[in-house]
């Protein structure tokens, strides 16, 4: 070799090492960057009420609940989701596609027909999940203030639970930044409001895209009492194979329930537990997790997430409907009687609230992969 040829060689040596040199410093500048982003919100954290309402819920009326994730406004019935995968029935696996909503005009459709069915139920209270406030993946749509502006006649409590740095991933439509969370809405005057942080993943890169799961706590005097009716909307861990978080979080909701009721107050936990609501009307749970027609295998995180009546606070019951189920599969857009389903929104009741009905509102997946779910009641 001429000492021409190596001179060039050396120089296209150096060039290139100096480039992956700086492609890794990049990658290792903006891990630093979402990682110094990356914090959890403190626990019994004071929430806003927005909205006040003077009215009194009373012992002896009857109310009615609805708890619904609203998918952050991108699940159309044709739309998938990046991180949901499956197999089929057949063998063949299969895996969603998207991580924010297909484009605007698809995510203000969905949010404008989640509005208007919410409406039509014409609830005394609203557990709202995945109400984006400021978030690339919807858009910027604030769905939260749609909300409030559209139903005006609500006190509303709003928990943060989702906030992200600028997340590049997935490369083929990433995230963006994100600040979501849950919403409730009550028609009746709330005293106060408490954030409390579920327990969650430790896997550093996990923990940057699952949601920092928690739940709310609503106090609600009731007229002539000293009682208190407590609300709880909630958002239990997905991605959880295993089902050990979960197994936590629930260790810990059930604390809270148990201390709610030893003081005398009337408590409802509802919304998306991301576990199997219905097995114990059934001989087994591959029962249950198979109940509703689909051409998919049962998923490996609902199969290990099954909620039974024993694993509940004592004088605690379960209420979930079994008309139609809650929640579709994700990995592939929706067809009726093809994607697995199956019942993971619903409600915990203490023994001292009546349940006069529970029923899934069937909206055949329009506007998220839930459907709400209704939960009419009684105190005392």
């Amino acid at each position: 070799m001429t000492k021409r040829n190596k001179r060039i060689l050396q120089i296209v040596s150096i060039s290139l090492a100096s480039v992956i040199a700086l492609f890794l410093l990049i990658i290792a500048g903006y891990v630093i960057y979402v990682a110094a982003q990356y914090y959890r919100i403190e626990d019994h954290l004071q929430l806003e009420t927005v909205g006040a309402r003077e009215e009194c819920v009373q012992a002896g009326g009857e109310y009615t609940l609805v708890s619904y994730n609203l998918g952050f406004g991108a699940y159309s019935p044709d739309y998938d989701f990046f991180m949901d995968t499956g197999v089929m029935k057949d063998g063949t696996k299969v895996s969603g596609t998207y991580a924010k909503g297909r484009n605007k005009a698809d995510v203000e459709k969905n949010v404008n027909g989640q509005i208007v069915l919410s409406k039509g139920l014409n609830a005394d209270f609203y557990f709202l999940q995945e109400t984006d406030e400021r978030a690339d993946r919807s858009y910027g749509i604030d769905m939260t203030a749609r909300f409030r502006e559209e139903m005006p006649g609500y006190t509303s409590v709003y928990a943060e639970n989702f906030h992200t740095a600028n997340l590049f991933y997935p490369f083929h439509d990433p995230i963006g930044r994100t600040n979501a969370g849950i919403l409730t809405l009550s028609r009746y005057r709330t005293d106060r409001a408490v954030r409390r942080s579920f327990p969650v993943t430790t896997n550093f890169i996990d923990k940057l895209f699952d949601l920092d799961r928690c739940f709310a706590v609503h106090y609600l005097p009731v007229a002539e009492s000293e009682k208190e009716l407590v609300l709880i909307n909630l958002h239990m861990s997905a991605y959880d194979e295993g089902g050990t978080i979960r197994a936590e979080q629930l260790k810990m909701l059930n604390a809270v329930l148990a201390e709610e009721r030893d003081k005398g107050n009337y408590v409802i936990a509802g919304g998306d537990f991301n576990h199997c609501l219905i097995a114990d009307r059934f001989a087994s749970d591959e029962e249950a997790l198979q109940y509703f027609k689909s051409e998919q295998k049962t998923p490996g995180w609902v199969k290990n997430s099954v909620l039974h009546q024993a694993e509940i606070a004592q004088g605690f019951s379960i209420a979930a409907s079994l008309n139609a189920a809650t929640c579709r599969g994700a990995d592939i857009p929706y067809t009726a009687g093809v994607n697995y389903s199956t019942v993971i929104d619903g409600f915990l009741v203490s023994d001292n609230v009546t349940v006069i009905e529970e029923e899934t509102v069937d909206t055949q997946f329009a506007y998220s992969d839930h459907n709400p779910v209704r939960l009419k009641f009684r105190i005392g």
